[in-house]
């Protein structure tokens, strides 16, 4: 099969297109032809070696967690899924080595769901990781109930987008930050959007001025500062990207595959309560250039590669 795979940390240099030999399937595994893989920042996090102290990686290592596909082959011991049935997936293993940016898949039965049949390819390749740590956030680690105001920053962002609709579906009022030229784009998705930057606490109040009920951070650093002023209960902020917000009383959020949360959020976007905007797709050949627009953290939605 053909496979992006790195043989060391680095940039985008170290990233090779090759050949490797079709994963093998386990009793309580499902081969997966790939037809779409979700691009997100924790791929060239991995790539770039951020995360070498936390998770134990083998090189050659195949990139990737996010994957939409078709079932070719189970193992013995499943029942869940059969030859054919389209799926969806995030694939995270207890070691980083041989993820979804391949032309085919070795996935666990407890990291995939089935794949709405409301979404094309691309659409259902970008939305585990979104849909899951969104779905984890919100419910999971905040308990957003409906009537409640919920600070999204980074809204319009692969996550954030996701996170806004799934809060929407919820109950919940949503206020997002963004760029003003992502404004529309957010208020297509329900959201109240409000400039970043320098002067947002007082933005948002003009909104809620009692303040918010609940954040969800996926941008780090001085948001996080923000949102605990805005909170009328400081407990009530989860972040994916700042850690240290547990020592302030929040939450650390580290996406985790669960197929019941999976199936929720792919029952939403068969619902039609959310869909996945596609920012750009590539060829699987172009993962490198993929990562490279995804680490500048200014797209719109999801970007995702192609598999033929």
């Amino acid at each position: 099969m053909k496979a992006i795979v790195i043989n060391r940390y680095g940039g985008p240099d170290v990233v090779e297109y090759t050949e490797l030999p079709d994963p093998k399937v386990g009793p309580d595994t499902v081969l997966v032809r790939t037809r779409a893989v979700g691009v997100n920042p924790v791929d060239w996090k991995i790539r770039e070696g951020h995360l070498d102290g936390v998770l134990d990686s083998h090189f050659p290592l195949v990139m990737g967690f996010d994957l939409a596909g078709v079932v070719q082959a189970v193992g013995g011991a499943v029942t869940e899924y059969a030859p054919g049935d389209e799926v969806i997936g995030y694939v995270r293993k207890d070691v980083i080595e041989s993820g979804t940016y391949a032309e085919l898949v070795a996935a666990p039965v407890r990291t995939l769901a089935r794949k709405p049949a409301a979404l094309d390819w691309a659409e259902a390749g970008g939305l585990p990781t979104a849909g899951l740590t969104a779905q984890q956030a919100l419910v999971g680690a905040l308990g957003l109930r409906r009537g409640e105001t919920v600070l999204i920053h980074a809204a319009a962002g692969g996550v954030g987008s996701v996170a806004c609709q799934v809060a929407t579906a919820l109950g919940a009022r949503v206020i997002g930050t963004a760029g003003e030229h992502n404004h529309t784009f957010l208020r297509g998705l329900g959201v109240e959007p409000v400039q970043y930057g320098p002067g947002l606490a007082d933005r948002v109040r003009a909104l809620a001025p009692d303040g918010v009920d609940a954040a969800l951070d996926l941008v780090g650093g001085e948001a996080v500062e923000v949102s605990l002023g805005l909170l009328k209960d400081p407990a009530r902020i989860a972040s994916v990207v700042d850690y240290t917000v547990t020592a302030r009383g929040g939450r650390y959020v580290f996406t985790r595959p669960d197929p019941e949360d999976l199936a929720t959020v792919a029952r939403l976007a068969e619902d039609g309560l959310l869909t996945v905007p596609v920012a750009s797709t590539f060829p699987l050949s172009q993962a490198a250039s993929a990562q490279a627009l995804n680490a500048e953290g200014r797209t719109r939605g999801k970007i995702v590669l192609l598999v033929d």
